[in-house]
């Protein structure tokens, strides 16, 4: 049987691997190494498609080690264990290179059955991972080895791989659209774009291929997007801060994105709603009572009517005036509580329903604002033992101008009606 395409088309040396010059070119990390003839153990992280798992077989032959493959997958420690005994029996044979796919599925036991080899120098590791090495792989692992991050292939990258094709296979039959789409559907994945070139063999047409013969032939690809790892938690992040930045169209695109990778609505109304009092705030007070409205209006039409009620909200919370005020505020008081916790409100302002308490002195002296001629009394809320505190500082941007005139007004008649 014939394998893959993208097997029979891998790399044979560096120079051929696309899209990762940082790692690969004259001063690229991998280069500097290979250099320097000493091998390290190293993480690749990168997206499917971007070259871990030739980056690994390429390396090993650079040093000339044993290459040895493992799959996280379907692979414990006792596979490890026979890995490394084999490794240990035969001590005359060249230095191994275990070549871990999928790193990022072992356990926190599993990631430490590779510290003894690794210590000792049986083996040289090199993993591969679509996650993010800091959230799944322990600080005992990290510590050992270097992590280099491969990108995405971009167009060039991946015009690249389709020159390889025709230099290798056959001339691609092509309309210059056509050929844009099928890069536009590998998403940044080369093996991936081999795969669509597979499907795309038994397409024969005298006429050059046209985009529209193309989407008869091949399915889009699914976005590349999962909600519980890594992507999602950059793309949320990346919604917040367009919102945040005043930029309605990188929001809308953001906010798409997660959608269309199957992200539940739900979760970025509740996300909305948090911009809307942490960016937002006091500066326009209305943002969160309509956000509030845009997620009843999902829950009530359901999709995909409702979503134009959030992607609606999304453009208003972009263009609101912003303030982090409120934020602040809550934060500031919160630290402050937390270190005051023992003082008790003066007595002042503390009811007195038994006898003993008005003995005590509770509600002595209390004045109800409402009687006041300026319907504001001045008194003091704070603790008796602490100074008066300034929380919540209004900026110059929406209704905080407004906010930020009634504070300045209080104060002013609360020093006046104390001096007095």
């Amino acid at each position: 049987m014939q394998p893959p395409l993208a097997e029979r088309l891998r790399p044979s040396s560096f120079d051929a691997i696309v899209g990762q010059p940082h790692l690969l070119g004259q001063t690229g990390f991998i280069t500097r190494i290979i250099k320097k003839g000493k091998p390290l153990s190293i993480i690749l992280w990168g997206p499917a498609g971007s070259g871990k798992t030739s980056i690994a077989r390429l390396y090993a032959q650079a040093f000339n080690l044993r290459f040895q493959s493992l799959s996280a997958i379907f692979s414990g420690v006792a596979d490890l264990k026979k890995i490394i005994k084999e490794a240990e029996d035969s001590p005359l044979f060249n230095q191994l290179l275990l070549f871990v796919d999928e790193i990022h599925r072992f356990n926190k036991a599993q990631q430490d059955a590779f510290l003894p080899f690794l210590e000792k120098g049986t083996l040289i590791l090199i993993g591969a991972t679509v996650e993010n090495p800091s959230f799944y792989l322990n600080d005992a692992l990290l510590s050992r080895v270097r992590v280099l991050k491969l990108n995405p292939l971009d167009e060039a990258a991946l015009e690249q791989l389709l020159q390889r094709y025709e230099l290798r296979v056959k001339k691609l039959n092509l309309e210059d659209a056509a050929r844009h789409y099928l890069i536009q559907l590998a998403q940044g994945d080369g093996r991936y774009l081999y795969n669509l070139l597979e499907n795309t063999e038994n397409l024969d047409s005298p006429a050059p291929i046209t985009t529209a013969q193309l989407q008869e032939v091949l399915q889009a690809r699914s976005p590349v997007y999962d909600r519980a790892a890594d992507q999602h938690y950059n793309l949320i992040s990346a919604l917040h801060k367009a919102i945040r930045g005043s930029d309605p169209d990188a929001a809308l695109y953001w906010f798409s994105r997660m959608l269309n990778g199957g992200e539940d609505p739900l979760y970025l109304a509740r996300r909305l709603i948090r911009i809307a009092s942490e960016d937002v705030g006091q500066a326009d007070p209305q943002a969160l009572l309509l956000t509030i409205a845009a997620r009843d209006a999902y829950q009530m039409l359901g999709s995909p009517e409702g979503e134009l009620a959030l992607a609606q909200i999304v453009i208003y919370l972009a263009l609101a005036p912003k303030s982090n005020a409120t934020y602040m505020a809550f934060k500031y008081a919160t630290h402050a509580a937390a270190e005051t916790s023992h003082l008790n409100p003066p007595a002042t302002i503390l009811n007195a329903p038994t006898r003993l308490m008005k003995d005590m002195g509770y509600s002595e002296g209390y004045q109800y604002d409402h009687d006041t001629p300026a319907g504001f009394s001045g008194q003091n809320y704070f603790p008796e033992e602490m100074d008066r505190q300034t929380f919540y500082e209004p900026v110059e941007r929406g209704f905080e101008r407004e906010m930020r005139k009634r504070i300045e007004y209080f104060n002013a008649l609360r020093k006046r009606l104390n001096k007095d």
